[in-house]
C-alpha cells in the first residue's frame, strides 16, 4: 500500500493536498458549536447529490409524465419514498444549515479583511443554491410547483424594456409548460451542480489560504511556535474531524426524525397543493414560494407604490434583488476595528438582533396571505433589514468596543 501510495503521490500529490487542507491544516483551538455548520453544509450537499442522482433514474422530465413519475417513485420504486423524502427534507436542511452558517459569519465578523473573498464565494454559493432550489421546485409538477414557478418567472416581466422577452426566454414558451420543465431539469441536475461544486472548492481554497476565523476574531497565524505552527491552533485532523462527528450525530438525529415522522413539516417542506398534478386552469387559493424564499417574497409584496412612472411590481423586484445583492458588499460596510461580536459595542448587537427578528418575521409574512396590516409590518421590517447594512459604516465606527486579547480565550 505504501508503494502504491508513493507511486500515485509522485504523479498526483494526494498526500500533500491532504496535509495542506486537512491533516496539517491548523484551525483555531476555540471553535464552538457555531462552527459545525460548514461541515454540515458539505454533508447535506453530498446527500442532495447522491439522492438526486438516484431520483433522476426514475423521473420523467415531461409535462405528461413528471407528476406520475414522482408518484411512481413514492409508491413502486424500492425505497423510492425514502430517497424522495431525503432529497426534499435535505433541500430545507441545506438552507437551515446555510442560514446558520451565514449568521455565524455575521456574528464573528468572518467577512472582514482578509476574508472578503471567502464571503463573496459563500454568497455566490447561496445564490446558486437559490437557483438550484427554484429549478428543482418545478420538477414535481404539482399545483404549487407550477403556480409558484409561474409567479416567480413572471416577476422578470416587470423589468422595463427587456422584461417580457426575458420571461419568455426563461420559460421557453408563452406559459410554464413542458419545455420549461425540461430546461429546468437540465439546469437542476447538470449545469448548476457543476457551478455549485466549483464554488464550494473555491470557498474552501480561499478559506485555507488565509486561515479560519474564530469566536475571538484573532488571526492565529500571527503567533507561531519554533516549528512555524500557530500556538493557538490545532490540526484539523483528527481533532476537528472527531469534533464535527458530534454535530453530525445531532444533525442526523433531527434530520431522520423529520424524514420518518414529519417529511412534509406541516406543509413547509412539501406544500399540500403539490400532491395535486399541475393544472393551468385551476389556481390555488394562496400561492407562496417554499419557506426559504419567503423573506424575500414578503419584501417583494411590501412594495405597493408606483414610483417614477414604473409599477410597484418592478420596485418590488428591485427591493428583493437588492436584499440579496447588499450582502455581497458587507465586508466593506463594517468599519469596526474588531471582528467578533464578543468585543463589539451594544449598537452592533442590537442591530444584529433586529436583523434576525426582521428576517424571521418576514419569512412568516411571506407564507401567509397578504392583508393591509401584514403589508404594513412587512414594509417596516424591510426598511429595518436594509438599515442594518446602510447604517453599518456609521454605528460600527462610532460605538465603543472592548479590547481584544492577544491570544484566543477558548
Amino acid at each position: 500500500m505504501n508503494k502504491l501510495l508513493n507511486w500515485v503521490d509522485e504523479r498526483l500529490p494526494v498526500v500533500d493536498a491532504w496535509n495542506k487542507h486537512v491533516g496539517k491544516y491548523y484551525a483555531p483551538k476555540n471553535f464552538n458549536m457555531w462552527y459545525f455548520f460548514g461541515s454540515l453544509a458539505m454533508l447535506v450537499l453530498v446527500n442532495q447529490l447522491i439522492t438526486g442522482i438516484w431520483l433522476t433514474m426514475s423521473y420523467n422530465p415531461s409535462a405528461e409524465g413528471a407528476f406520475a413519475s414522482v408518484e411512481y417513485i413514492m409508491r413502486d420504486v424500492e425505497w423510492g419514498w425514502l430517497l424522495r423524502y431525503l432529497h426534499s427534507t435535505g433541500a430545507s436542511a441545506f438552507f437551515i444549515v446555510v442560514y446558520l452558517h451565514m449568521f455565524r459569519g455575521l456574528m464573528y465578523g468572518s467577512y472582514q479583511k482578509p476574508r472578503e473573498l471567502i464571503w463573496i464565494f459563500g454568497m455566490l454559493i447561496y445564490l446558486m443554491l437559490m437557483a438550484e432550489a427554484f429549478m428543482g421546485y418545478l420538477l414535481p409538477w404539482g399545483q404549487m410547483s407550477y403556480w409558484g414557478a409561474q409567479v416567480i418567472v413572471n416577476l422578470f416581466g416587470a423589468i422595463p424594456v427587456i422584461g417580457e422577452d426575458l420571461s419568455l426566454w426563461i420559460r421557453g414558451d408563452y406559459l410554464i409548460s413542458g419545455i420549461t420543465l425540461n430546461r429546468f431539469f437540465a439546469l437542476h441536475v447538470v449545469a448548476l451542480p457543476i457551478v455549485l461544486l466549483g464554488l464550494v472548492v473555491l470557498h474552501i481554497l480561499a478559506l485555507h489560504e488565509v486561515g479560519s476565523n474564530n469566536p475571538d476574531g484573532i488571526d492565529i497565524k500571527k503567533n507561531k511556535d519554533e516549528n512555524g505552527n500557530p500556538k493557538d491552533g490545532i490540526p484539523f485532523h483528527p481533532y476537528y474531524t472527531v469534533h464535527d462527528l458530534l454535530g453530525v450525530a445531532v444533525f442526523f438525529f433531527i434530520f431522520f426524525v423529520v424524514v420518518f415522522f414529519f417529511p412534509e413539516a406541516g406543509g413547509l417542506f412539501i406544500e399540500k397543493p403539490n400532491f395535486e398534478p399541475a393544472n393551468a386552469l385551476k389556481t390555488p387559493d394562496h400561492i407562496a414560494p417554499v419557506w426559504y424564499f419567503t423573506p424575500f417574497y414578503a419584501m417583494l409584496r411590501a412594495v405597493t407604490v408606483d414610483l417614477f412612472g414604473l409599477p410597484a411590481k418592478f420596485w418590488g423586484v428591485v427591493v428583493m434583488g437588492g436584499a440579496i445583492a447588499i450582502l455581497f458588499v458587507l465586508p466593506w460596510l463594517d468599519r469596526s476595528p474588531v471582528r467578533s461580536m464578543r468585543y463589539k459595542g451594544w449598537l452592533s448587537r442590537i442591530a444584529l438582533a433586529i436583523l434576525v427578528v426582521s428576517f424571521v418575521v418576514l419569512g412568516y409574512l411571506g407564507l401567509v396571505p397578504a392583508t393591509e396590516g401584514r403589508t404594513t409590518v412587512a414594509q417596516i421590517l424591510t426598511v429595518l433589514y436594509f438599515l442594518y447594512f446602510i447604517l453599518m459604516p456609521f454605528y460600527t465606527r462610532m460605538e465603543k468596543t472592548k479590547p481584544v486579547p492577544e491570544r484566543v480565550t477558548g
